[in-house]
């Protein structure tokens, strides 16, 4: 695998399908989450070891796992590795187990983690299947902590937990709350939108 293709596979989840602010998947926890930098991050490299491990073994089970069945198998390689990240933030810590709630375990039905497995791992060797996953991992992860970070910073003047305005600061409230979340979310689709068209733009202006 040449060095390009290997810089392509990375970047496709990153920009060209990030999963977030292209294909705007996994919504649930993007949403829900995302109300602090530290859960954000959290939530993204849980889901980056869930998918890279899912995808890594999916493409090494891909020409034994019968094509009836290969859902079912899917599902059940991503709930084991789930499983793993739910024990492992349990021993890292309790409360960050507790913020992140029942979303660390609704990582087995997020549409990503299932959409890599069949739809390229599942029909490609493992390095090109988990270099992938590990881009899309990074796309997943960017779009977290963008909102994460626009979120806490806005509704509680802290970043990371670090206050950054000191006491007179007046939190904006609503950006902790359900609806802070969508705000902030169809503000980074707006400017991620703009950004594609001007690139597109600036790319049949080269080519005239």
């Amino acid at each position: 695998m040449s060095a390009p293709a290997t810089w392509d596979e990375f970047m496709e989840g990153i920009w060209r399908q990030n999963p977030v602010f292209v294909m705007v998947l996994g919504m649930c926890p993007t949403l829900a989450v995302t109300v602090s930098g530290v859960n954000a991050l959290s939530m993204g490299l849980a889901t980056l070891f869930v998918l890279v491990c899912s995808c890594g073994l999916v493409s090494l089970m891909r020409n034994i796992v019968p094509k009836e069945v290969r859902i079912a198998v899917y599902i059940v390689i991503i709930a084991t590795f789930v499983t793993v990240v739910d024990y492992l933030i349990q021993a890292i810590s309790l409360a960050l187990y507790d913020a992140l709630g029942a979303f660390i375990q609704l990582i087995v039905v997020n549409c990503i983690i299932l959409g890599r497995a069949e739809a390229h791992a599942s029909r490609n060797p493992p390095l090109p299947a988990m270099i992938n996953a590990l881009g899309m991992s990074f796309g997943f992860v960017i779009g977290l902590l963008a909102l994460g970070t626009v979120r806490e910073i806005l509704g509680a003047g802290t970043l990371f937990g670090v206050s950054l305005f000191g006491a007179g600061f007046q939190p904006w409230v609503i950006m902790v709350l359900p609806p802070g979340g969508f705000f902030v979310l169809g503000a980074w689709l707006l400017v991620f939108s703009w950004w594609a068209r001007r690139k597109a733009k600036r790319g049949s202006t080269q080519n005239a």
